[in-house]
């Protein structure tokens, strides 16, 4: 169930950040973009954002976890690639400061969601 709702929450996070980046567009599939390209992100979230983070630890160590965001932005860029390319499916990130952005909404938006899951699990 836990998996469920988190797929749900970056699905939803997914779709803010389309709706408030220019540089983000989806063709009209509706929710089912949405929900592939969660599958994908959490994926790769869970193998190269790793990787990535480790190869980068310098520079986060220097910019105070910053640089984080930069990882973040690229994983999502890098999503829309695989998506696109090897799924098929129209979810488009057109260049780095559009992925930054969607990575940096994405985040927050999951943030505020997953703290509003678990507060309602609490009672």
């Amino acid at each position: 169930m836990k998996l469920l709702i988190r797929w749900l929450i970056t699905s939803v996070s997914l779709f803010v950040a389309a709706w408030l980046v220019p540089g983000i567009r989806v063709e009209p599939n509706g929710w089912a973009t949405f929900a592939v390209m969660a599958v994908i992100l959490g994926l790769l979230n869970a193998t190269v954002r790793p990787l990535l983070k480790l190869l980068s630890c310098p520079l986060i160590i220097l910019t105070l976890g910053l640089f984080v965001v930069v990882v973040n932005g690229l994983t999502l860029w890098l999503a829309s690639a695989i998506a696109v390319g090897w799924f098929h499916v129209g979810f488009h990130v057109d260049g780095f400061w559009p992925a930054f952005l969607g990575a940096l909404i994405v985040s927050v938006v999951s943030v505020i969601l997953n703290a509003v899951v678990s507060e309602e699990a609490e009672k």
